[in-house]
């Protein structure tokens, strides 16, 4: 199957071409030797991970707010490991994560590759749930955002990945038909349901290789987007 009659390419940022876990493995060694946190990074990493991606879901589901994210998902993994720390410390490890996060500029093997291939045959877009400034840095340190002609964020937009109105705020602001277009990510709910759900195609980068629902368009390496693009 191609979908080569596509004139534009949605991308998610976050674990579809920034490498999240490895950069942010990177931030936490950084800001929990800063500041004295007696838990080895790989444990706290390890705790972090699955609250993270719970957290973000609340987020997404508008169950909490951008603040109680960003200090729930810290205080939770010292709540696990009982490892007693004050809100001061918690919103200041929450700050420094945040500001430290995009200087690292790991991207997913093959994604300068494909952008490079793909851009002298699509408009190219950005469509993430992440926080603009910090979205914005990560686009920026990892010299990628040259690639990009818009990018939607949650904020921009005035709602989260699945919700319709962030994919009609992207396809307008790119100046393109749904018809025409196709969303990339790695989030079966947010990105390739919510895609779907808008009347856009959707590829899942299915990295992982989890279980897809059967008749889904996945990829487990970026440079498979070749194949049907």
């Amino acid at each position: 199957m191609t979908l080569t009659n596509k004139k534009a390419i949605f991308f998610d940022l976050d674990h579809t071409l920034w490498d999240f876990e490895k950069n942010s493995a990177l931030a936490f060694e950084h800001i929990l030797a800063k500041n004295g946190i007696g838990i080895e990074a790989p444990l706290f990493i390890a705790h972090h991970t699955p609250i993270n991606q719970n957290y973000w879901k609340k987020y997404r589901d508008g169950l909490i707010t951008q603040q109680q994210l960003r200090y729930g998902r810290l205080k939770d993994v010292f709540d696990i490991l009982e490892y007693e720390v004050t809100d001061e410390v918690i919103n200041t490890l929450s700050e420094e994560y945040v500001a430290t996060l995009p200087l690292n500029n790991y991207l997913y093997e093959g994604a300068i590759e494909i952008l490079e291939y793909l851009k002298p045959r699509y408009s190219l877009h950005i469509i993430t749930n992440g926080f603009h400034t910090v979205q914005e840095d990560k686009l920026k340190n990892a010299n990628i955002h040259h690639y990009f002609e818009t990018i939607t964020n949650s904020e921009n937009a005035g709602c989260k990945k699945p919700h319709p109105d962030i994919f009609e705020y992207a396809i307008k602001a790119a100046g393109v038909d749904k018809c025409d277009s196709i969303m990339i990510g790695d989030c079966i709910e947010a990105d390739v349901q919510g895609a779907l759900d808008c009347g856009m195609d959707a590829i899942f980068f299915n990295e992982h290789k989890a279980e897809a629902p059967a008749g889904m368009l996945q990829v487990h390496h970026l440079l498979e987007l070749k194949k049907l693009l």
